[in-house]
């Protein structure tokens, strides 16, 4: 978050898979802090999308069939993500909104839903490294929290 400026924003499952990956030290890092001032500020929205991704991602098999979580472990930190963030459902609005925003934007099916929750639900910001820095889509803005950092 900037220094005076609290505004809600809506993390993408790069941030939430970043806070378990040994391979990226300094976006672990980052990642964490930024996920512990957003839960002390009250800032931060997960979208149930982002949830299902975050298992999905930290379970699969890497290198030699090493996962970043075991199956038990990515359960309890997503059921810690829902403890500790409001979560976001998608409903008819969310999923029509995003099929414009995959006509209006060209984003990929999932990229657009997480706009669609974003816009849906009145959030100015989308925390993620997969969209470009500083664009607007719509009313929302993107904002990659590697960037200022130079980890981006």
């Amino acid at each position: 978050m900037r220094e005076g400026y609290l505004v809600a924003s809506l993390v993408d499952t790069n941030i939430l898979v970043y806070c378990f990956d040994p391979g990226a030290v300094a976006k672990r890092a980052a990642a964490r802090e930024l996920l512990r001032k957003g839960a002390a500020a009250k800032v931060l929205r997960i979208p149930h999308q982002s949830l299902i991704e975050f298992v999905s991602v930290v379970t699969r098999e890497r290198v030699r069939g090493v996962t970043l979580l075991p199956p038990t472990e990515a359960a309890l930190q997503a059921e810690g993500f829902m403890t500790d963030f409001p979560v976001l459902y998608p409903n008819e609005h969310v999923f029509r909104m995003a099929l414009r925003g995959m006509a209006a934007y060209q984003l990929s099916w999932f990229d657009a839903h997480l706009w669609a929750y974003a816009e849906h639900y009145g959030l100015h910001e989308i925390l993620s490294e997969d969209f470009e820095h500083g664009r607007m889509y719509g009313t929302v803005r993107i904002r990659n929290p590697f960037v200022a950092l130079g980890l981006a």
